[in-house]
């Protein structure tokens, strides 16, 4: 399973950025697809997570402001993020959950400045 990653970059506080993640090498329709981030310094955290039935889970930290969707055509998470602050700067690195066995990409780098 390879899970490629996109979307990152410089953006100002209060912009919005779209972040996107293909899946290849298996069909991910079925499991739960997610988006973690890890800022300087601090451990890795949950962003969001959508599920194959499109129930979507939120940190508290991006509720309202950020949206994780799925294109299961496409075996593709995206992740919109609008309203951004300094502290949503980070890598960002999606995952899928095939039954328990969890894969990552590679992080995207978003920087917000402000």
């Amino acid at each position: 399973v390879q899970l490629q990653a996109s979307g990152g970059g410089l953006v100002q506080a209060g912009g919005s950025l779209r972040l996107s993640c293909a899946a290849s090498g298996t069909i991910v329709s079925m499991y739960t697809m997610g988006w973690y981030r890890q800022a300087s310094g601090k451990q890795r955290e949950l962003v969001a997570t959508i599920r194959g039935d499109g129930n979507t889970n939120y940190a508290d930290s991006v509720k309202g402001r950020f949206t994780i969707s799925r294109d299961n055509a496409k075996s593709t998470v995206y992740l919109q993020m609008n309203t951004l602050n300094a502290e949503d700067t980070a890598v960002y690195y999606c995952n899928v959950n095939l039954g328990g066995a969890f894969y990552w990409g590679k992080g995207t780098l978003v920087t917000v400045s402000s």
